[in-house]
């Protein structure tokens, strides 16, 4: 039964059953406003019904079952809601005969509760998302031979075998063999990590070369995918719905309106200003303030590339005090270019050694031999057939051009295969480390004849965001995944002086909370699925939505959908009107309830005219609403 009732009340609350109501509730105005202002009685006898009727039972019966659930299952003062004034105003409407003045209240209410329910929507697909990229099942050796078994029953220290291009099903560590990891979802570096034999993997990252065998650590629930997947959820569940501020003021509003009502009724002896006063009392223009300003700013923020998924990021942003930064595709682009071409041959000049460079590593696979060859693409460097390459994972490439043996990659490679690295290519490496780039050193016979330094593109726009952002007494901080000396570099870049690197996911996490702890209101800006759980727990989440993760665009509160980062001194600033424009509504809309209050008691309304003028100021709200799509705020 009750399953059955709840059933009803959703498809008389749906979209489709609201306009009908509104739909009758004009048919059956046109007659009461011919009549009110002069003209002469217009007959409805060719229904057999007053058409009030319908807006009644359409949206009367979803506002009286919830103002009796909550007087029945809510506490204390939270039994007198904004419902229950509505109700009793359209049951006394009803008992004098005012039908029109019964369904006008509550259509008006029905069209806030789904104008609220459009700005708070929010999707839960980003979870469903992220659950997806658990491991479904892994391959575990034992007695010398391997066996595919589900992700679930892997026990904890269990040998699996990971192949190049196999998603790591369990956190583990590694026993045999080297390779490069993918842990963008975890750290969200853009740069593949190299590992070898006592390194750690997580689960959920990518093993993108050599085969390892890892002995599994953290399993199940304890793996560090599930663990990211749970401060997702947890967060998401702290956040609470904006408060209704119809609801909080109804714990005064109802008592005002019934003691007001029945003192009118008994000095005046009429009834029907008792009941006038009760529906030029309902805070409908109230209720449509808030979620009218809402959808007038986040259709603002739309044309703008800004889409922002509720209210109550739009109230928190305007407070917002403490930017936090993720780095990688947030404040950078998130790929890898060619930023040096050094030379340690005089013989070479920078074209010819990226020429070498690029022709060794054409048939690689790392991100970082394929930039390097869409460098040499770009500045028009030939790029020649190699013959035979190989590749040592997590080290580096060699392969013969022109005749050249060359071996391209980290110190340790170089080394090992016989190539002396002088004092001065060692200093000349670190000074490159020291400004974030990844170093690729090519040699030939022995000796290092060059480097090529890779790094993140920083956005052009950065710089005077964070500059804007200062000016509005903005703290800004810096949280990434990627090592201390590469966010240091970008971090003086483009300004920022609280820098926190080397993060995992929920160490990310703990770094705002801590913030919180300190008073402030946090925005956290970020584009990967390591960002989830921070945007999350960040009073308000921004997600770049144009190469960002889909985890992150569902997680956050607003999705930058050009990944225009200069966009969120504006946001600001849009926050900021949007909360005096619904501040202004909600004293415009009790003024005039006042007002009507006072003429009710006085008899100059009826219910019918304190419906058209309750009416009123409901369009009122709703135009001061509209004015705030247009202004300018860029």
């Amino acid at each position: 039964m009750r399953k059955k009732l709840h059933e009803l009340i959703e498809i008389l609350e749906s979209v489709p059953a609201t306009v009908i109501s509104g739909l009758f509730l004009l048919l059956d105005l046109v007659p009461h406003w011919i009549e009110e202002f002069g003209g002469s009685a217009v007959s409805m006898d060719f229904l057999p019904f007053d058409p009030a009727w319908v807006t009644v039972i359409i949206s009367g019966i979803p506002m009286l079952y919830l103002a009796v659930w909550r007087v029945i299952h809510n506490k204390g003062i939270s039994k007198i809601s904004s419902a229950l004034l509505i109700s009793i105003a359209m049951i006394a409407a009803i008992a004098i005969g005012d039908l029109f003045a019964a369904g006008e209240v509550a259509w008006i209410m029905a069209i806030g509760a789904i104008l609220e329910d459009m700005t708070t929507e929010r999707a839960k697909k980003g979870l469903k998302k992220l659950i997806s990229l658990a491991p479904t099942q892994g391959r575990r050796i034992a007695d010398g031979k391997e066996e595919m078994i589900p992700a679930e029953k892997i026990g904890e220290g269990d040998v699996l075998r990971i192949l190049p291009g196999e998603t790591i099903p369990v956190d583990g560590v590694i026993l045999t063999g080297e390779t490069s990891v993918d842990q963008s979802i975890m750290t969200g570096e853009s740069l593949p990590v190299d590992k070898a034999v006592g390194d750690d993997v997580f689960c959920g990252t990518i093993n993108r070369f050599g085969s390892i065998d890892i002995r599994a650590t953290r399993v199940g629930e304890d793996s560090s995918l599930q663990k990211l997947i749970r401060m997702v959820q947890e967060a998401e569940d702290k956040k609470a719905p904006m408060a209704r501020i119809a609801d909080v003021a109804a714990s005064w509003l109802v008592p005002a309106a019934l003691l007001i009502a029945v003192i009118a009724g008994i000095v005046t002896k009429d009834i029907v200003r008792a009941v006038t006063v009760l529906v030029v009392f309902c805070p409908c223009a109230l209720v449509l303030a808030t979620p009218t300003a809402i959808m007038a700013a986040i259709g603002q923020a739309t044309r703008h590339g800004v889409i922002i998924k509720s209210g109550e990021a739009l109230e928190k942003m305007g407070k917002v005090n403490t930017v936090a930064f993720d780095k990688t595709g947030t404040l950078t682009y998130g790929r890898l270019e060619v930023s040096d071409v050094i030379s340690f041959d005089e013989s070479l000049d920078e074209n010819a050694l990226l020429s070498l460079a690029a022709s060794a590593e054409a048939k690689s696979e790392h991100p970082l031999g394929k930039a390097i060859v869409a460098c040499a693409n770009t500045r028009g460097a030939a790029v020649v057939e190699s013959d035979g390459f190989r590749m040592t994972a997590g080290k580096g490439i060699t392969a013969e051009v022109g005749g050249k043996k060359l071996f391209c990659g980290n110190e340790t490679y170089l080394e090992e295969n016989g190539t002396l690295l002088t004092d001065a290519i060692r200093e000349t490496v670190a000074s490159l480390r020291t400004q974030g780039k990844a170093s690729v050193l090519a040699a030939e016979g022995g000796r290092c004849i060059g480097v090529l330094a890779l790094s993140d593109v920083l956005r052009p726009e950065a710089v005077g965001m964070v500059y804007r952002l200062h000016g509005m007494n903005t703290d800004i901080v810096l949280l990434t995944g990627d090592n201390q000396k590469t966010a240091d570099y970008f971090a003086a870049q483009v300004g920022i002086r609280q820098v926190r690197a080397q993060l995992l996911p929920e160490e990310k996490v703990t770094n705002i909370t801590a913030i919180q702890k300190e008073g402030k209101t946090v925005c956290m800006i970020g584009d990967g699925v390591n960002d989830a759980p921070a945007l999350k727990t960040a009073d308000v989440g921004v997600a770049m939505g144009g190469l960002g993760s889909d985890i992150a665009v569902e997680a956050a509160d607003v999705v930058l959908m050009r990944d225009d980062i200069s966009r969120l001194p504006y946001l600001k600033r849009l926050s900021d009107a949007t909360v005096k424009t619904i501040k202004f509504s909600i004293t415009l809309s009790m003024c005039i309830n006042i007002l009507a209050v006072a003429l009710s008691v006085l008899g100059v309304l009826t219910p019918t005219t304190g419906a058209l003028v309750h009416n009123a100021g409901s369009c009122f709200v709703v135009l001061i609403a509209a004015l705030l799509y247009d202004r300018k705020f860029v």
